[in-house]
């Protein structure tokens, strides 16, 4: 069997469910490897049933769709489509979220409670809800209807713009490309892409651009900011990585998804008295909760609960034959998992109205009600562990350090009274630390699992660069090793290594989820305002990737960090080559337009060469590229000092 991963857990258990014949994501991967080269270059056309419709990427006919659609047409409402369809799914998220914020408000018996209330304080303040002389309930109440005005609004602007560099709103709104509403954008792009609409390449993009902004600084920011509110605002802790965090002696419950609503009353519940007595009374010594894919992030940064895998890994986390019930919620969820359930002893769950599967236990989970529907869940996994056949669980895990909220660095960098993103561009530009990276994302079987990730990050650090991370991309090197505060030592150049053993942090630090690339435009902005480093985020030495990217989601979150200003560049490849005069707008034109632009790169070394280059040339353009020499002040010049 060829090797599907640089896990050695991954492949351990492949050549398992091989043996099985249990049927994975490599598998159906392999089987798929004659793919549309239409399709992979973004030249199917399907809006309409005059088609489908497909362009000849080498010259010969056709050159146009039935309706006459050319090919950069064709790419650019395929493309868009795909940013409308990452932020529909981001902004729901954030909806959920509101509307748990307001039940915390209004119902304290839910079990939601308000959490960091210094955090909902700032964020009232942001969007103009009065703070004085008010119950932290009625503050919470206006913030929560005030952020749910963000969705439907027609127009004016998302309130979260403000947050980001004067310079960036004055940009957006010369474009026209402000977000008015989140749901306004995601309709206005549905429709400009249907049969006989927009057929400007051009001008779709620029919708596009407005639509995904109004993911970055609307729907993913609002459920980051809201869930730090409810569940508390991360800050560094430790945590364990990889499928040997399962335990064979205790009840394991994987959770999966995106939204923390559910996966915080499960983690409440599997601390239940009564239910922790049932599972000693099945023959189990506990009850351990574990996550997949992007709720693992959650539960890791405010709890310490230890990660399975990521989104790869979830049919394999059921083969280990050690877990007794699998609860999902939304997204990322592979509709193969009913049939692996079946050839173990594993109970999977559903939990979401959109999202239900054939012949599944279905738990409606809402808001109210959340923590008595979480322990009915827990209680059926835990009468399932006397029904466990064969274990197989891999020894490997990984200790890391997690939960590098903005306000985590802030702390990090100044302490509780002088906190700042200062010392942070200080070593930018004496040039311990070349620039920063956000390296993010999902991972796809078209290339080697987490290959991609580790490669790309393990150049980066070498070369000085800080890397901030997200999503399976974080958990990729998290499993790695590069999370702890030794890797520095190890992997990172003698610059950052200084300044990571200094503060005592890891060169690669986890920020969270996907909707949580939020906190990394915040950080961003940020770096701005504590000067030095130009006056909006195109002028800073920093540059985002995702190397491994397979979601629509992926594609929003790129495109709002290029409509931000950052250098983005995708592994694997991007469904728009097939347009030369598409690609030459993503990949070229956009900086002129927005100071930042798309590139994409399959070799994760020479995707590194391309985001250091980039990096140098804005440290060059700051004029910071020189080597500065090291100053031992005497007294008379430190009194000069401006402090």
């Amino acid at each position: 069997m060829d090797k599907k991963s640089i896990d050695s857990t991954v492949n351990q258990l492949l050549e398992k469910t091989a043996e099985q014949g249990v049927e994975t994501i490599w598998d159906r991967a392999d089987q798929q490897k004659a793919r549309c080269g239409f399709g992979e270059q973004g030249l199917c056309c399907r809006l309409c049933y005059m088609g489908p419709c497909r362009i000849n990427p080498k010259g010969k006919s056709p050159q146009k769709g039935v309706c006459g659609a050319t090919a950069e047409v064709i790419v650019a409402r395929n493309f868009a489509r795909m940013i409308a369809a990452g932020t529909a799914a981001h902004s729901d998220h954030g909806r959920e979220v509101v509307h748990t914020l307001l039940l915390a408000a209004e119902s304290p018996e839910s079990g939601y409670t308000i959490k960091d209330v210094n955090k909902l304080r700032k964020v009232a303040q942001t969007l103009g809800v009065e703070i004085r002389d008010r119950t932290k309930e009625e503050i919470a109440k206006d913030v929560a209807e005030r952020a749910m005005s963000n969705f439907g609004r027609q127009e004016g602007e998302l309130d979260f713009i403000k947050r980001a560099p004067q310079k960036r709103q004055a940009l957006w709104k010369s474009l026209g490309i402000t977000p008015r509403g989140i749901d306004r954008e995601i309709v206005e792009m549905m429709h400009r892409t249907n049969m006989g609409v927009d057929h400007d390449y051009r001008n779709i993009m620029r919708q596009a651009s407005r639509t995904a902004l109004a993911d970055g600084w609307g729907g993913s920011m609002l459920a980051t900011e809201l869930q730090d509110i409810l569940f508390g605002t991360p800050s560094p802790l430790r945590g364990q990585v990889n499928l040997g965090v399962l335990e064979e002696k205790e009840v394991n419950i994987v959770v999966h998804g995106h939204e923390p609503v559910l996966s915080e009353m499960l983690v409440e519940a599997t601390q239940d008295k009564e239910l922790l007595d049932l599972a000693k009374s099945q023959g189990a010594e506990g009850i351990n909760l574990a996550g997949i894919c992007c709720t693992a992030n959650e539960i890791l940064l405010r709890h310490g609960l230890p990660i399975a895998g990521n989104v790869l890994q979830q049919e394999l986390s059921m083969s280990t034959g050690a877990v007794e019930a699998m609860i999902v919620d939304v997204q990322c969820i592979m509709p193969s998992l009913p049939e692996v359930s079946r050839l173990f002893h594993t109970e999977l769950y559903t939990t979401s109205p959109k999202g239900r599967m054939e012949n599944v236990k279905f738990f409606p989970f809402s808001e109210k009600g959340a923590l008595h529907t979480a322990k009915e869940i827990v209680k059926a996994a835990v009468l399932n562990y006397k029904n466990r056949g064969e274990v197989n669980i891999p020894q490997e895990k990984m200790d890391l350090i997690a939960g590098f909220s903005h306000e985590a660095i802030n702390y990090m960098l100044g302490g509780s009274f002088r906190g700042s993103y200062t010392p942070l561009n200080d070593n930018i530009i004496n040039g311990r630390i070349r620039g920063v990276a956000g390296v993010v994302g999902c991972c796809n079987p078209k290339v080697v699992h987490d290959q991609g990730h580790v490669s790309l990050v393990e150049e980066l650090i070498a070369n000085d660069i800080l890397v901030v991370q997200t999503g399976c991309s974080a958990i990729a090197c998290a499993k790695a090793g590069f999370m702890v505060p030794e890797s520095a030592e190890k992997y990172a150049g003698k610059g950052l290594a200084e300044v990571c053993t200094a503060v005592g942090m890891p060169p690669v630090l986890h920020s969270g989820s996907c909707v949580d690339n939020s906190r990394i435009l915040i950080a961003l902005t940020e770096m701005v305002r504590a000067g030095g480093l130009g006056e909006d985020i195109s002028d800073l030495p920093v540059a985002g990737a995702a190397p491994e990217w397979m979601s629509e989601k992926a594609i929003a979150i790129g495109h709002y960090f290029v409509s931000s200003g950052v250098f983005t560049t995708f592994g694997i490849g991007l469904p728009v080559t097939g347009s030369e005069v598409f690609s030459s707008h993503i990949f070229g034109e956009f900086e002129k337009i927005y100071g930042g632009m798309w590139a994409a790169e399959t070799e994760p070394k020479k995707m590194a060469s391309k985001m250091i280059e980039h990096i140098n040339n804005k440290r060059s353009a700051l004029g910071i590229d020189k080597e500065k020499k090291r100053v031992l002040y005497d007294m008379e010049m430190r009194r000069e000092l401006k402090v």
